[in-house]
């Protein structure tokens, strides 16, 4: 007999869709590729490190240099440790073993610093890491194991020493001296549509004028960083729309998406291209916006974007700045505004290359702790940085870029051994990776329920984000959980603690700082179960 109810059979196949759909709770990991793992070869790489720039020892940590006026950036900013594509290949084992479905590189093209956030051409890998026969081998390397790769997009803007920019800048002081441009079409990018009339195609790539330092118009006014003209189709053609076109081309070498750095400066109409264009190279493809906006209407112009309002609200709520009723709320309205299928891909991190490390934000390690079980039980995909596995410690830039601690990983590193079991959590249990969210009625702690339309799926998570204890009875709206369900602890499956649910109501006792994730019962010892005729 089918015991599937209405509602069982508007829900069919939607859970069975989102599992075949790899962006959904994926648990990302992410790396910046000079400081993952060091060269095998660094002595035939030295060439590649010319003088200001500068290549450390693995054991050293990064600190804050000295502007350098003729450079137009910080001297940090050209310090390097000497990683590359092939060394972070050679670990591999360590993040699938994590449990990660997605690597996530940093920058990678050409670019003068050590961040390659400041692209001198798009289509070529940076010699420091690689080639882009290293992508492609990493790549399949990656899908091998059953694993994605994302690559950082910086398509908002380029380094000042690209080529392009250079004699973009030379055309415009041109006509700013009256004098004639001279037009050097060859110099132009691939795909970017030859010659302009009156000088070369490279002028109208940037927005010159002297109201901005240093003649263009810059990210956040630093001259290294000369904004792109997106208004400009050509650029648009190189970037994305070309048949050969950055975005094009490496999802062809095996990459299996974007994150795209500054989205919101991007815009909706031209992500929206991009996207469009991304999807028709590799359906299936991802397209991640770093947007620190409120995200409602950046979808469908990305696919989903980094949850930077998740994390200000998570850190703001363990170190005791906001209540748990108030978070809650927030929570709710954000999930809701996304709508389920595009929270199940937004990346929800804790830290990254921007950010102080989760060690150093939140010292106190029951506040972590709690943190990092909110991140892999809220839909959505956890974003893992290089280390954080390791409790690796870094204040603001340059120390949480610092290189990876390989000595902490051994079998008894707790927090090692903590983030393996949040992610297996993760990755076994159907209801956190694929499915719906609903809040759990409460009045001091912050709960909620991961549910599918199985029964037996179903997660309950509860936070005591206080310092106090908290005994609470809190009411639970799923039909489906039968009186008297025993509730097994996800986190501590052996606690002999008798957690029962009682006409839809879980009355529940919470230390300071303490979290629970509780999963029903549905086939106990002895061979009763009164989920005889309840899917």
């Amino acid at each position: 007999m089918d015991y599937a109810n209405r509602f069982d059979r508007e829900l069919q196949g939607v859970f069975e869709s989102r599992e075949q759909d790899w962006r959904n709770g994926a648990v990302i990991y992410q790396v910046l590729v000079d400081r993952f793992v060091p060269s095998a070869d660094l002595d035939a790489k030295r060439h590649l490190y010319p003088a200001p720039k500068t290549l450390h020892a693995w054991s050293e940590t990064p600190t804050k240099g000295r502007y350098l006026e003729s450079h137009k950036l910080w001297s940090h900013e050209i310090a390097f440790w000497g990683g590359d594509l092939a060394s972070t290949a050679s670990r591999l084992d360590h993040v699938q073993q994590l449990g990660a479905d997605v690597l996530y590189l940093n920058p990678i093209c050409l670019a003068y610093t050590n961040h390659k956030y400041d692209a001198l051409d798009y289509l070529q890998v940076s010699p420091e890491y690689g080639t882009r026969d290293d992508v492609k081998a990493l790549a399949a390397e990656l899908h091998v194991r059953g694993m994605k790769l994302v690559l950082d997009g910086v398509f908002n803007h380029m380094g000042r020493n690209a080529p392009i920019f250079q004699e973009a800048l030379a055309d415009w002081q041109a006509e700013r001296a009256g004098r004639p441009a001279i037009p050097s079409p060859e110099r132009a990018p691939a795909g970017s549509g030859g010659e302009r009339a009156g000088g070369s195609m490279a002028r109208d790539w940037f927005v010159f004028g002297d109201q901005y330092p240093g003649g263009a118009r810059a990210w956040w006014r630093a001259e290294n960083l000369p904004e792109l003209n997106l208004e400009n189709p050509n650029v648009r053609e190189h970037l994305y729309g070309g048949a050969n076109s950055v975005v094009r081309s490496y999802l062809r070498d095996g990459v299996d998406g974007w994150r795209l750095d500054v989205a919101f400066d991007i815009g909706f109409t031209v992500l929206e291209e991009l996207t469009r264009a991304a999807h028709a190279e590799k359906p299936g493809s991802l397209v991640v916006g770093e947007i620190a906006n409120y995200p409602k209407e950046w979808y469908p112009s990305v696919d989903s974007v980094m949850l930077f309002i998740v994390r200000h609200l998570t850190l703001r709520l363990v170190n005791g700045q906001l209540d748990a009723p108030t978070y809650g709320r927030m929570i709710t309205r954000l999930i809701d505004d996304a709508g389920i299928d595009h929270a199940l891909k937004n990346w929800i991190y804790l830290e990254n290359h921007d950010t102080p490390r989760l060690a150093t934000a939140v010292p106190d390690e029951r506040a972590r702790r709690l943190a990092q079980v909110l991140q892999f039980t809220l839909p959505g995909a956890p974003n893992l940085y290089y280390g954080g596995e390791l409790d690796m410690t870094g204040a603001d830039d340059p120390e949480m870029r610092a290189p990876m601690r390989w000595d902490l990983v051994t079998a008894d590193n707790a927090a090692l051994a903590w983030t393996k079991q949040l992610v297996a959590m993760h990755q076994r249990h159907r209801a956190l990776r694929v499915g719906n969210y609903r809040p759990i009625t409460s009045h001091r702690l912050f709960a909620f329920e991961r549910h599918t339309d199985r029964a037996a799926d179903t997660v309950l998570v509860l936070v005591n984000a206080t310092d106090e204890t908290v005994t609470e009875t809190v009411m639970v709206a799923n039909s489906k959980l039968m009186d008297s369900t025993r509730m097994v602890d996800l986190i501590d499956p052996g606690s002999t603690e008798e957690l029962r649910m009682w006409a839809a109501l879980l009355q529940v006792t919470m230390a300071p700082r303490s979290f629970r994730v509780l999963k029903p019962d549905v086939a106990p010892p002895g061979g009763y179960t009164n989920y005889k005729r309840v899917l």
